[in-house]
């Protein structure tokens, strides 16, 4: 069988809305990761980096079965699977992690940040809004009951904090779809930050009424009384929606976040 498209064949769009990466993307991603996934040996026709990156692009994209995924690209659905495990244990190391998922860890940062959030709704002193998001999962073979969510289906409630450039500065994804999303912020490393005063003073995250109220992490009123509530709360919708965006693009972008994952739940993570 023909192995991977040439891109050179595709037009710039047709890459696009194939894979999610234009040229420049999928060749900057070939660089960060090429090397870690590259065959040890060229022996029985071996999958290259670049064969790889685009058979894992093509079903994050789509969220198809595997099986699509390998005739396409000229393989067989086991070996779908493994380039898979692979560059996506490639693209989640914590060394690539740190280098993209950053939160902001000095004064001026925080600044920087509160600062291009105030524009949104003049609401001050916001470095991000944080919200849940539940990725849909098949019943697992073990503990499926702790997966199934308040809609009744099986998920991964991913907590995820967007900056106001929609970049994802933290993001917490190990979680069963029972957990409610005060567990997951009180079980996480950024709320120990807080919490233990190693982050700078008087900042704040905005979350919504599932979160508890903190000094560092702002909720709307329930029952707003006086003016200034009323005008605390609009600002926060406004605000808040931020990170509904962010998350809706990313969904819309990466189908397999908006299918339900026919994976492994530690996989999925």
């Amino acid at each position: 069988m023909d192995r991977a498209p040439n891109l050179d064949t595709l037009l710039e769009m047709n890459i696009i809305n194939r894979y999610r990466f234009d040229r420049a993307g999928f060749s900057y991603l070939t660089q960060l990761i090429g090397a870690n996934i590259s065959p040890k040996a060229a022996r029985n026709n071996a999958l290259n980096a670049e064969q790889k990156i685009l058979i894992t692009l093509r079903y994050l994209a789509t969220g198809l079965i595997q099986l699509n995924d390998a005739d396409i690209h000229g393989v067989s659905q086991p070996t779908v699977s493994r380039v898979l495990t692979e560059v996506i244990n490639a693209l989640s190391s914590p060394a690539l992690i740190r280098q993209f998922i950053k939160f902001p860890g000095s004064v001026e940062e925080f600044r920087r940040n509160a600062v291009q959030m105030q524009g949104i709704a003049r609401f001050p002193k916001v470095i991000g809004a944080i919200d849940g998001t539940h990725i849909n999962i098949a019943s697992p073979n073990q503990h499926d009951e702790i997966y199934v969510n308040r809609k009744g289906k099986h998920s991964i409630n991913v907590q995820v904090v967007f900056d106001a450039w929609y970049n994802i500065i933290d993001v917490v994804a190990r979680w069963p779809g029972s957990v409610h999303d005060s567990r997951v912020l009180r079980e996480s490393s950024l709320n120990n930050l807080f919490e233990n005063g190693h982050m700078p003073h008087g900042f704040h995250l905005l979350g919504n009424s599932g979160y508890p109220a903190k000094r560092w992490l702002l909720t709307p009123f329930l029952a707003p009384q006086t003016q200034a509530e009323q005008a605390h709360n609009r600002s926060h919708k406004v605000t808040q929606a931020l990170v509904e965006r962010g998350i809706g693009q990313l969904k819309r972008r990466f189908g397999i976040l908006y299918r339900e994952r026919i994976l492994q739940p530690v996989k999925v993570c």
